[in-house]
């Protein structure tokens, strides 16, 4: 049984309370989760593809993330899961911005690295491919090949940052 920290609208962790995977969120509470976007120091973004057994399996997801544990601050969750997902250890993280939805809080990160690309170890069940894209290629995939909404957000703010440096 999976266990996860309640927080309020204002991300203020609840005393007291205590969510579980699986089971509804009550109205007015959210539980946290934490997504980790990885650049590699030649400009390349790790990929991931989503295991076909997972809610939108098959696609391709910009970060690697997942749900914080009871207990978790937003960099250990982030850092946990990008170990999980991709056998990377975070060493520096920078938060981007957060997200709310009704029920959940997303706190995105960054994440700069110099492994060896083909380094990366994918999570059974989890994940079941990977590949590193350049920025170009990045803002060129369409909404039915990159997964989530918060993503397709962070894809357009590249499509803006590269639009200016145009000449």
């Amino acid at each position: 049984m999976e266990k996860w920290d309640a927080y309020d609208k204002n991300f203020r962790k609840i005393d007291g309370v205590t969510l579980i995977r699986g089971e509804p969120i009550p109205a007015g509470l959210h539980h946290l989760v934490c997504d980790v976007l990885v650049q590699h120091e030649d400009g390349d973004y790790l990929l991931m593809k989503r295991d076909p057994c997972k809610h939108f399996g098959g696609m391709w997801e910009a970060t690697a993330g997942g749900s914080a544990l009871m207990g978790e601050t937003p960099p250990d969750c982030a850092r946990r899961e990008l170990f999980e997902e991709t056998g990377l250890c975070a060493v520096e993280l920078r938060e981007l911005g957060r997200v709310y939805s009704t029920d959940t809080i997303y706190v995105e990160f960054f994440c700069r690295t110099d492994c060896r690309k083909d380094s990366v170890v994918l999570q059974e069940g989890e994940t079941c491919d990977y590949r590193w894209v350049s920025r170009d290629e990045l803002v060129r995939m369409r909404s039915d090949e990159l997964i989530t909404k918060r993503m397709q957000g962070f894809i357009s703010e590249l499509r803006a940052e590269r639009a200016d440096e145009r000449p």
